[in-house]
């Protein structure tokens, strides 16, 4: 037990002190809100349609009802031919014409968008949007219908939702949506952590294989314990990662609610109580989706898929890095059975997320080779007691049993230098006698 420690001691000090260690930990965070902020800003603001429109209306229903935005300004032109203006509006500043004919409002046709470009999807989708919604109030006016009085008939409906495998009650749109979110969010961190750190025991066992480190430490140890303790000692550098991830998370909610709050204070009544009233509003379904959602339950299912998932497959990446000789691209084509169930199971927690009790969704979430990632996609929505515990004994079986292969497949190649070896070769190996 004392080697098997210094052996976890030594992988994940030697990992955790390098520079590298160090600067991952801290830059991907800041990496993946670079990215969201990017795409929130090219969503937002990066790319406006910023767009001068004249706008010809021989109907006569437009003038008044065409509501511009910041991006799309309109003008109105009373008077001119569309002959001349589709040869001058560009000349005149207008960076399109828009032509409305004489229509009949039951049957319009006809509407005509010249430009030297096309418009962007966004504006697109509102000028239709707008005209279509024109056209629908002119024809309720002249069918005697009072649009104010329809508004009020209108009734905005939340289901509230109680599950009888979580008790868990709160409106539905919300718990589906942070339900989806957790879920994939939890499935694709085991995912990179799978594909990331599963690399990283293939490639610590190859390079101390040729750098014939692993013949002296074999010398002290045993084979499996060498390999036993590597697989931990990075998992535990995996492990440490996220928690400082999570940790930094935290912090960053905390002082974005602290600066919140200062905004929402700051706020004249006049001008900022309907966007405190929304920030308010948010809040407070935040904290009913937290009281809804079985939040311990999936953070502890998460810590335990994580580990397992990662035990289970850098053992088999560990065999295949002691069966790796001079030439790393060997591991592609032994790695690609590893890697190709990993992939298929990020591709059905899409399916599982979508609906987590169908019968694809539930069997991957048991069978042991996809549970960790698929798992984590239905948990958030409340599962079965049974089909947990059914999924846990399996991966804790499978676990060790892919050990025991695993380690008598480590045992014969860490020390066979100078061949090419196959899968079907390292399969001999399970059934060689030690």
């Amino acid at each position: 037990m004392n080697k098997n420690w210094l052996i976890i001691q030594r992988e994940y000090l030697s990992r955790v002190k390098k520079k590298s260690f160090i600067l991952l930990t801290l830059l991907i965070p800041l990496i993946i809100i670079g990215f969201i902020s990017l795409e929130v800003f090219f969503i937002s603001g990066g790319t406006n349609d910023n767009k001068n429109i004249a706008v010809i209306d021989e109907s006569g229903f437009f003038e008044q009802a065409l509501q511009k935005t910041e991006d799309l300004q309109f003008t109105f032109l009373v008077g001119t031919p569309i002959q001349k203006e589709k040869d001058s509006y560009q000349k005149e500043g207008f960076d399109g014409l828009l032509y409305i004919p004489k229509i009949d409002i039951q049957h319009p046709s006809g509407f005509t968008y010249y430009s030297e470009h096309q418009l962007g999807l966004n504006s697109y989708l509102y000028l239709t949007g707008q005209i279509n919604n024109i056209i629908k109030n002119k024809r309720m006016v002249l069918a005697g219908i009072d649009k104010k009085k329809l508004d009020q008939m209108e009734a905005d409906i939340s289901l509230t939702q109680v599950t009888s495998s979580n008790k868990t009650a709160g409106h539905a749109q919300y718990i589906t949506f942070a339900s989806s979110a957790i879920g994939y969010i939890s499935g694709f961190l085991i995912y990179f952590a799978l594909i990331l750190f599963g690399t990283m025991v293939l490639r610590g066992v190859a390079e101390e294989k040729t750098n014939r480190i692993s013949e002296i430490m074999i010398s002290s140890v045993k084979p499996t314990q060498l390999m036993t303790g590597k697989i931990i000692g990075i998992g535990a550098v995996g492990l440490t990662q996220f928690i400082i991830w999570i940790i930094l998370a935290i912090i960053g909610i905390y002082f974005f609610g602290n600066f919140s709050q200062q905004l929402m204070s700051n706020m004249s009544p006049m001008g900022g109580a309907q966007e405190s009233g929304q920030v308010l509003i948010i809040l407070q379904q935040l904290k009913g989706l937290i009281a809804a959602l079985p939040v311990v339950e999936i953070v502890l299912c998460f810590l335990f898929y994580f580990f397992g998932g990662y035990l289970l497959y850098a053992a088999l990446y560990a065999a295949v890095g002691s069966a790796v000789d001079q030439e790393m691209t060997e591991s592609q084509s032994l790695t690609l059975p590893i890697t190709m169930p990993i992939i298929i199971s990020f591709f059905i927690m899409f399916g599982a997320i979508q609906n987590p009790n169908s019968t694809l969704a539930v069997v991957c979430s048991i069978f042991p080779l996809s549970s960790p990632i698929v798992m984590m996609a239905r948990i958030p929505y409340g599962i079965p007691a049974w089909q947990l515990i059914l999924s846990i004994l399996l991966l804790i079986a499978t676990i060790w049993l892919t050990i025991r292969i695993a380690g008598k497949i480590y045992r014969t190649g860490i020390l066979l230098y100078g061949k090419k070896v196959t899968i079907k070769e390292m399969t001999k190996w399970l059934f060689r006698k030690s």
